[in-house]
């Protein structure tokens, strides 16, 4: 019989703890200030050093999940490759900047400052430009997504990031009023990409050779699944405690963020999905290929916000709420999904 697909307890509840997590950090960044203060004096280059291990901690074990000798599957069905490249990359990172900008500039222009829209915009910027790469595989298990299939898609889009991240983020934040230096972004994504993908990839390999990969995959990686949270939810307090004063003077604006970080999602899916649907794909490679362009690699967003703008800043604020959003939506599109497979079955 079938294992049962479902959505283990800490991912399934992530909102409460990210409620939780903000409750608790704006706490401590209210009574005891000398805890940020401290955590402020470990920083190089702008970088929080106990905030950047934390999100390795977060990265790592997601980038050993990534199967690269999966990409020589490519060419038996490249539609569904085809679906998730073009909707991550060239239509998903332009239609949450015109979604931001609209709902930030114009929609909230008596409700939010000028200069704290363009952080906000900023911070929608960097999640629209990183697709998921660990949270869809979740989404596919909940979809009865193909996984060799899903594996395919989040392997060539690591790839992709390395490639297109850091331009999309620079033209399109050149859009605004805010300028950030190549080399910051570059630096960014070599941190928080390019390092825990490298280590993820050796670990992988060297753990399979030596022990084969039922070890890697039952018992190796599902050590590393606690770590993760734990690094997330640890990260999100020390943001929290910086943002402290932001969020008490602007409690609103953290439903004001999540209006078109919301409606995106949805957007993006429904691009997707239906794309799928035309093209006749099957729905167990329709629905991953949806999920991966809805949901977002929020830890890569998180960590360069936090490195180029800082911890306090408000752009790292709205890569937060992206988290704080996330897992309630794409458990709507996995329900939606579900019960939407008679779309996919075609008559010859």
């Amino acid at each position: 019989m079938e294992q049962e697909r479902k959505i283990s307890f800490f991912d399934k509840y992530l909102t409460l703890w990210v409620i939780l997590c903000m409750i608790l950090g704006v706490a401590i960044g209210e009574f005891i200030p000398g805890i940020p203060s401290f955590l402020n004096k470990f920083e190089y280059s702008n970088v929080s050093i106990p905030i950047a291990i934390l999100i390795w901690l977060m990265i790592y074990p997601m980038m050993m999940k990534v199967d690269f000798k999966s990409i020589v599957k490519v060419k038996e069905n490249p539609k569904g490759l085809y679906v998730t490249w073009v909707v991550n990359w060239l239509i998903k990172p332009f239609t949450m900047f015109a979604i931001a900008s609209f709902f930030f500039l114009f929609v909230f222009k008596t409700i939010i400052p000028v200069d704290l829209a363009q952080d906000y915009l900023v911070g929608a910027v960097l999640l629209g430009a990183a697709p998921c790469t660990a949270m869809v595989f979740v989404w596919s298990h909940l979809t009865k997504g193909d996984p060799a299939y899903t594996v395919v898609q989040v392997a060539t889009n690591d790839i992709i990031i390395l490639i297109l991240f850091v331009p999309i983020v620079k033209i399109l934040l050149n859009l605004t009023s805010v300028s950030v230096p190549w080399g910051t972004l570059l630096l960014s994504v070599g941190l928080f990409v390019v390092v825990p993908l490298g280590l993820g990839v050796v670990t992988r390999t060297t753990v399979i050779k030596r022990k084969g990969l039922d070890f890697f995959e039952n018992n190796f990686i599902t050590k590393f699944s606690n770590i993760t949270v734990i690094g997330l939810l640890l990260t999100l307090i020390i943001i929290f405690s910086f943002q402290g004063s932001v969020i008490l003077e602007n409690p609103l604006h953290i439903v004001l963020i999540g209006i078109p970080l919301t409606i995106q999602t949805f957007l993006i899916f429904f691009i997707a999905y239906g794309t799928a649907r035309f093209l006749k794909l099957k729905h167990n490679v329709a629905a991953p290929a949806g999920m991966i362009g809805a949901s977002n690699f929020f830890e890569l967003s998180v960590a360069v916000a936090i490195a180029v703008f800082g911890a306090s800043s408000p752009v790292a604020l709205a890569t937060i709420v992206g988290v704080l959003v996330e897992v309630p939506i794409m458990l709507t599109l996995v329900k939606i999904a579900n019960n939407t497979k008679s779309w996919f079955v075609f008559k010859n």
